[in-house]
């Protein structure tokens, strides 16, 4: 038993992570960022659940970017071949659960 206090982690760079856990190759991963990431396309589903801050969402469909900001207690899911991006607006902790080894 392990209790993660996400309130108070911080990482020395952006999009920095605490492994939680590893089920069967899925990935449970606190991060901390004030940092956008990048446009990219997971090769599997992922789950990303605001637990601080806000973020705005962008992700492609068809071709056509839109935009959502989601607060905390907010989740996204991207399914497989969603091409998104995270903007987080000041800092935020992000709780992201993908397949072992994605971007």
């Amino acid at each position: 038993m392990e209790v993660f206090r996400a309130s108070a982690f911080t990482a020395d760079r952006p999009w920095g992570a605490l492994d939680i856990a590893n089920m069967g190759g899925v990935t449970v991963r606190l991060h901390w960022t004030d940092q956008p990431y990048k446009w990219h396309v997971n090769d599997g589903e992922e789950v990303f659940a605001v637990l601080d801050g806000r973020v705005e969402m962008r992700y492609r469909d068809s071709g056509v970017e839109h935009r959502t900001v989601l607060g905390t207690g907010d989740v996204f899911y991207a399914a497989i071949g969603t091409e998104h991006v995270a903007h987080p607006i000041g800092e935020a902790r992000i709780l992201v659960v993908e397949r072992e080894g994605s971007i």
